[in-house]
């Protein structure tokens, strides 16, 4: 389904805006992914010119960067999330989310449904 990025049609006021123009297709937002614990998966998307763009559907590990040092580690479940607490309940997977792994507590700093992967940092307890 289509995510229009459109400006609203009432004003601070309370008055209506007429648009001089319709929306166009580029700006055309897209649906969030949601990507969950699970088995590795991923869906290639077609983006404008042609080009294209990873999101993860389903992730059971993300590359840990340690000292300079890159490990892929196991993720054994979802412990935080400040985008919305609901989503600890559903593990979804979003930038912030602190979740715990088989070296211990991770920080995702990559955006997997823009990214197509799943990047984190050790978090200091």
């Amino acid at each position: 389904m289509a995510v229009w990025q459109k400006r609203s049609v009432r004003k601070k006021t309370g008055g209506r805006t007429r648009p001089n123009r319709k929306s166009k297709k580029y700006e055309l937002g897209s649906e969030f992914t949601a990507p969950t614990l699970g088995e590795d998966s991923t869906k290639v998307r077609t983006t404008r010119g042609g080009n294209t763009k990873r999101a993860v559907k389903k992730a059971e590990t993300a590359n840990l960067a340690v000292d300079g040092e890159v490990k892929k580690v196991e993720i054994k479940s979802v412990e935080d999330n400040p985008a919305n607490p609901n989503y600890v309940r559903r593990s979804l997977l979003t930038k912030g989310t602190v979740v715990n792994t088989s070296k211990g507590k991770a920080r995702i700093t990559s955006r997997p449904g823009q990214d197509g992967v799943i990047n984190a940092e050790p978090v200091e307890e």
